[in-house]
């Protein structure tokens, strides 16, 4: 059972926070800052989420890993940090990016350690007690930087199942200008064997979706699909089952990002075969896209989970982004760092979403637990100009016959109002907006969210703008008991 004793609620201390800005339904610490959520699973019965975190400032420096667990995606504990930079070791320069998983019943972390500025990652082992609360660190090394000098960075270690045997990816950039994915075989967590270049950005399908001069924080998970390929056709002969489909996700690096990120997160649909030469593993790409549509989302991890519908049934994927703090984009009032400074604390995850395939697109969903948040109906069927709390939801539907036009979100003090969001809404489209003080997340029915950032100054209030003959759904949320 979890340690709740070194530990505290991770929600109930938000709603005292002094900060107006400060998220209340998106699990983080109090203060300090926090980045890509690391370390996502399910194990003995709790979600754990860890997280980079400088606990000291709201900074990005000497990154340790944060951690909140919970039972059912709504009520969230914060745990002591996990993860430290040890002094002398292999990851003295920050504990980085990584996965834990379930190694014979130990669960075990694997992450980015860096000695000193500037140096290449290595790929750190740490075991963990059953509740996941402690940690040893040891400073054992299970891969260090490839002997290929095409090879100019490596980083962010994830680990995937594949016909009953386990692999891993690196997220790296080549010498040569493109984006890379490194493989490797892990029969032994603690020693992994590489196997090359396992994919870049010189596949076609891979240089128009995912761009990027570094592949950060890769993913591949099988999700569910209705089965309906997208256009595109394997190009390399080898054998794919066109009923499984997988998904590959990267965070898209570019030099001088600094934070901003303006390639996003992009992701892949294909297949999962092994070559038959070989015994390992083939993605083949036939479509993607961007995974989120709002400039403010970032290094993405998604966990896969057991199916819930038996034996034979495609697993189910869930994944977390993390939204930082920001200097304003496309019109939004952002935060300087001298005001996140004096706030103390930058940084937060979004909600859980589920991952699937839909006509060949992929598809976010926040999970269903998160309706445990609504509270007071403030608002049914309402049309016009509707205004929002705090912390509120709304889905907004568009009739069958009418309604389409545009959604807009503002923030608006009398005659003035800046938008944070505005979208279009077809008839019959429905649309499922959070806002969670600071933080706003968008869900349209069949394609991705929209995760944004924006801070109302003193005086503003949320206002929903609804095209005529759209309606909304308002609920009020509030911290379940």
């Amino acid at each position: 059972m979890t340690d709740l004793i070194s530990s505290a609620p991770a929600l109930a201390a938000a709603a005292t926070h002094p900060d107006p800005a400060f998220p209340r339904f998106h699990p983080r610490p109090a203060q300090g800052w926090i980045n890509d959520p690391n370390g996502i699973s399910y194990i003995n019965g709790r979600y754990h989420v860890f997280f980079q975190f400088n606990p000291e400032s709201a900074r990005h420096h000497r990154i340790q890993w944060g951690h909140v667990s919970s039972p059912d995606l709504v009520h969230w504990d914060e745990h002591p940090v996990a993860l430290r930079p040890q002094d002398g070791g292999p990851d003295e320069f920050g504990c980085w990016t990584g996965v834990v998983t379930d190694d014979g019943g130990v669960p075990t972390a694997a992450y980015s350690g860096v000695r000193g500025d500037g140096g290449h990652s290595q790929v750190v082992i740490s075991r963990g007690s059953a509740d996941l609360v402690t940690w040893e660190q040891d400073g054992h090394i299970a891969a260090s930087m490839p002997g290929d000098g095409l090879v100019t960075a490596v980083r962010d270690p994830f680990i995937f199942h594949f016909n009953g045997k386990r692999y891993a990816m690196q997220g790296a950039g080549l010498a040569n200008g493109h984006a890379a994915l490194l493989l490797y075989t892990v029969e032994d967590m603690s020693d992994w064997k590489y196997q090359g270049i396992w994919l870049t950005t010189e596949n076609p399908v891979a240089a128009t979706h995912t761009p990027a001069e570094i592949w950060e924080c890769p993913q591949l998970v099988q999700v569910p699909s209705d089965g309906v390929l997208s256009d595109g056709v394997p190009s390399d002969g080898v054998p794919t089952d066109e009923g499984d489909t997988w998904v590959m996700m990267f965070s898209l690096w570019l030099s001088g990002d600094d934070h901003e990120h303006a390639n996003g997160v992009g992701h892949l649909i294909g297949s999962l075969a092994e070559d038959p030469s070989t015994g390992l593993p083939v993605f083949v790409p036939r479509s993607g896209g961007r995974s989120d549509l709002g400039r403010d989302f970032y290094a993405p991890q998604i966990v896969q989970l057991d199916s819930a519908s038996g034996p034979g049934s495609t697993p189910r994927a869930l994944l977390w982004g993390w939204a930082n703090e920001g200097p304003g984009r496309d019109g939004r009032r952002g935060r300087s760092q001298d005001e996140i400074d004096t706030a103390g604390w930058a940084g937060v995850l979004t909600h859980p979403r589920f991952l699937s395939v839909e006509d060949g697109a992929l598809v976010a969903t926040p999970v269903p637990q998160i309706e445990a948040y609504r509270a007071a109906v403030l608002a049914g069927g309402a049309s016009g100009s509707v205004a929002l709390p705090p912390f509120a939801e709304a889905v907004v539907k568009a009739g069958t016959v009418g309604g389409a036009g545009e959604v807009r979100l503002v923030l608006a003090s009398g005659a003035e109002q800046q938008v944070v969001f505005a979208g279009a809404l077809s008839e019959g489209e429905e649309l499922r907006i959070f806002v969670d003080a600071s933080l706003v997340e968008v869900y349209r029915k069949g394609s991705v969210a929209t995760t944004l950032r924006a801070y109302p100054a003193l005086g503003e209030e949320w206002v929903l703008e609804l095209p005529e003959g759209a309606a909304a759904d308002v609920w009020e949320l509030k911290l379940p008991e």
